[in-house]
């Protein structure tokens, strides 16, 4: 028989040096990029000894059983290192994106300190208006120069010391000092801007000194970055010398109203009987004179009768007599009003007006008083040869409230007239104020055109009253067209 000699079984794959992976992948758990490499070596000289050896068979079976599972190992080991590969590239991209994340909130730190100190120099440089800034239960937390100048206390003395209402009348938020509570009076002082959003009135604002200023306030909400209402801010403009100024104005118009319209009613009623006196007629000459009399007593007339006017309507007693009213009455009547004077001056004057004419609601007498003042202004301003055009037709008001002659889907009609004249024209910067009281343009003082400045302040009001508008264009030396349109 013959005896096998034993022989010496290989070695095991010697296991690879801890500290050497702890080198190579981060961790220290797994081996390096040759791990795979060795073992397969190993596993491969195994199976060289065994298969050239003697007892191949049952050798080749042990080969088997000692190669598969170094394989296996390799194979995870492979999977197990590009994983770390995969992780150690995410946690790259994560630190770059880290890095990134912190310098944009740099940047919008930054930019946030920057909004701040350009917000806080601009409230810092306005001086004529006060602004105050409070949180939700009415302490101040800003105080600005305007508000320093304005009331006579410093900022340090009020910021975070006292309430915005310690600076209001009591009587105007119901109630003495100290009745109501300080929160029941700040409630009362925002209430409307709580309810509309914003407020602009007149309040009585009180000084350190003890005076009494009445000042226009716009009361706005504040939020915070998350839009949640963070406080209130108070913009003021100290309106005490307007305020006054407005009350003498009234004063005088009621004088105007006592003193004057009566004496002109008389002189103008005595006018007329000497005038028609039949049994002792006057001469050419004397009734020359009395007509000069008559008609600048008429004009002063006028005069009062307008500034009552302007009285109303800054008053609201401004009131309607509605009927259906034909604009091409209104249009004809005011030609043949301004025919005579345009004559004399030697201004041609042109009415272009549909035969059906237009009917609107409204007030006939103050539509023709509107009238009368555009074309009146547009002789006026007209020099000796020019032209003045009125014409009346139909036209549409969209939605945006421009005007057009094409019917549009959601317009609605309107009668439109326009006044247009080729006299001296209105400056750009100056039309902005053509409808307020007693202002004239620097072209009408020039060319010493008469008047006070009140004719199309009243035109504007009779047209925002009937619910029209009244729009202006105008070129200095080239003319101006007003146009006046009033809803169907």
């Amino acid at each position: 028989m013959t005896t096998l000699a034993p022989v010496d079984a290989p070695a095991p794959p010697s296991r690879p040096d801890a500290a050497a992976a702890d080198r190579t992948v981060p961790g220290g758990r797994l081996p390096g990029r040759a791990a795979p490499a060795v073992l397969a070596g190993t596993a491969t000289a195994g199976l060289a000894v065994l298969l050239t050896g003697p007892g191949t068979p049952w050798l080749v079976a042990a080969a088997v059983a000692v190669a598969l599972p170094v394989v296996e190992l390799a194979r995870r080991l492979r999977a197990q290192l590009a994983a770390a590969t995969t992780l150690e590239a995410q946690r790259q991209d994560l630190v770059t994106q880290g890095r990134s994340t912190a310098d944009e909130l740099e940047v919008a730190t930054r930019m946030m300190r920057a909004r701040a100190q350009t917000m806080t120099s601009v409230i810092d440089a306005v001086t004529e208006q006060s602004i105050i800034g409070t949180d939700r239960d009415g302490l101040v937390r800003v105080w600005n120069p305007g508000a320093e100048r304005m009331l006579g206390l410093p900022r340090a003395d009020v910021v975070r010391l006292r309430s915005i209402t310690d600076f209001h009348a009591a009587e105007e938020l119901g109630g003495e000092d100290g009745a109501p509570a300080v929160t029941e009076r700040f409630a009362a002082l925002v209430r409307v801007a709580q309810e509309q959003g914003s407020d602009v009135r007149d309040w009585t604002y009180l000084t350190a000194d003890g005076r009494r200023l009445t000042v226009s306030v716009a009361i706005t909400p504040r939020t915070d970055d998350d839009g949640e209402r963070a406080g209130w801010n108070f913009v003021g403009t100290d309106m005490t010398e307007v305020r006054a100024t407005e009350r003498l104005k009234d004063q005088f118009v009621s004088l105007i109203s006592h003193e004057l319209r009566t004496p002109l009613s008389s002189i103008l009623g005595y006018l007329e009987l000497v005038m028609d006196d039949e049994e002792q007629p006057l001469t050419d000459e004397q009734r020359q004179y009395l007509s000069t009399v008559e008609r600048n007593a008429q004009r002063l007339l006028r005069l009062v009768g307008d500034l009552l006017f302007t009285a109303q309507v800054d008053a609201g007693r401004f009131t309607l007599q509605p009927a259906d009213v034909d604009l091409a009455g209104v249009v004809r009547a005011a030609e043949e009003n301004a025919r005579v004077t345009a004559a004399a001056r030697g201004v041609a004057v042109a009415v272009d007006v549909a035969a059906t004419g237009l009917v609107v609601r409204g007030d006939a007498l103050r539509l023709g008083q509107a009238c009368d003042n555009l074309v009146s202004n547009a002789v006026k301003f007209t020099p000796a040869g020019g032209q003045v055009t009125l014409r009346l037709r139909a036209a549409w008001r969209d939605a945006d409230g421009g005007l057009t002659e094409t019917a549009t889907a959601g317009a609605e009609p309107v009668a439109l007239l326009s006044v247009r004249d080729t006299g001296v024209g209105i400056p750009t910067g100056e039309q902005g104020r053509l409808f307020t009281s007693f202002f004239r343009a620097s072209t009408a003082r020039r060319n010493a055109v008469p008047g006070v400045g009140l004719g199309l302040t009243i035109t504007k009001a009779i047209t925002t009253a009937h619910g029209g508008t009244l729009d202006v264009t105008s070129a200095e030396g080239r003319g101006t067209t007003f146009t006046l349109a009033l809803p169907l």
